[in-house]
């Protein structure tokens, strides 16, 4: 089993910029692909970003690409989102996921095994 708990989501003004972090407990990240998704109120769950369990490669959402950055820390047993230039669209909550190292596909939810409970980003105008 793993736990993951999601923190750094905040209240920001467009253009500004927050860092989530992913930590994990109950077994080692290292051998986790992991991915950031997110849920926008009244849509379904998006994929944002997504790292293998060796650090490459990374995906990225064409809406977050180029603002967002995915990175991980294996030593610590976290997952971060850089956020920049943030925009009103960005709203939402926030989830970290992960699956095995041997799947293949981490960048749908339905890909995904274990999942936090979320961190709330909303960017005002």
């Amino acid at each position: 089993q793993v736990q993951l708990v999601e923190s750094g989501g905040g209240l920001v003004q467009a253009g500004g910029s927050l860092r989530l972090s992913c930590a994990a407990s109950g077994r080692t990240l290292s051998t986790h692909n992991m991915g950031w998704f997110r849920q926008a109120p009244g849509k379904e769950r998006e994929f944002v970003a997504a790292i293998s369990w060796s650090g490459s490669p990374t995906y990225y959402a064409d809406s977050v690409k180029g603002r967002f950055t995915i990175a991980r820390d294996n030593a610590k047993n976290t997952v971060y989102l850089q956020m920049n230039s943030l925009k009103p669209e960005d709203t939402a909550v926030y989830y970290c996921a992960s699956n095995p190292y041997y799947r293949g596909s981490y960048y749908s939810p339905q890909d995904m095994d274990y999942w936090g409970k979320g961190t709330l980003v909303t960017v005002s105008s």
